[in-house]
């Protein structure tokens, strides 16, 4: 008599389909791909588009534009870019300090020279990390001239600040932070290129 093998009982507890958990496959991997590419390049639209408002106010203030500085007023007029601003300052602990430093040589010059540098350095995507420094500085300086937390000046008219704390001058300073963590300067930028001269591959801070 033939003996027929028994067929194995699995006694497996078996889950719905709609529960298991999806094995990553070659789909998955080219979405996050595509999603880390798209991330990549709106990083540096946006570093260059940060450089631009810097490196153009530096232009402005320089050759009097007709913008923000009027014609026959920029730096290569006589004209001061720091005068009008500091000299204004009108709230906030800071006020006599910034008074004191508006319109000298070397406050016009510092200023100035940062902004050409924060410029260049974003829209080109090189020293990121330098410049995010730099910039931060520079805009913790601005929002304390600024001083958003006022709601008064010191004349007693209203300071027309919309928010107590956050303002542009940080979003600047966090966009810069994010755009040197990220590496953002090797997308449609020099960012590579710099990191490959042994003076910047020898010292990280300044990549």
């Amino acid at each position: 008599m033939a003996v027929h093998p028994t067929t194995r009982q699995h006694t497996g507890i078996h889950l719905p389909a709609w529960l298991k958990t999806p094995a990553t496959d070659h789909h998955d991997a080219t979405t996050a791909t595509t999603t880390a590419g798209a991330a990549a390049k709106s990083l540096a639209v946006l570093r260059i588009a940060t450089g631009f408002i810097f490196l153009w106010a530096f232009l402005d203030k320089t050759f009097g534009w007709h913008y923000a500085t009027a014609s026959g007023k920029g730096w290569t007029d006589g004209g001061s870019p720091t005068k009008g601003f500091l000299s204004g300052v009108s709230a906030g602990p800071l006020q006599t300090f910034f008074h004191d430093i508006a319109g000298k040589g070397w406050t016009d010059w510092l200023f100035m020279l940062a902004l050409l540098g924060i410029g260049v350095a974003l829209m080109s995507g090189i020293a990121l990390r330098l410049t995010a420094a730099a910039g931060t500085i520079l805009m913790a300086m601005m929002w304390a001239a600024e001083w958003p937390p006022a709601q008064h000046l010191t004349t007693g008219e209203p300071s027309m600040s919309s928010n107590p704390f956050m303002d542009y001058h940080l979003l600047y300073a966090l966009a810069m932070i994010a755009f040197a963590l990220t590496a953002a300067g090797t997308t449609w930028g020099l960012g590579r290129l710099w990191n490959r001269i042994p003076l910047v591959a020898h010292n990280p801070w300044l990549k």
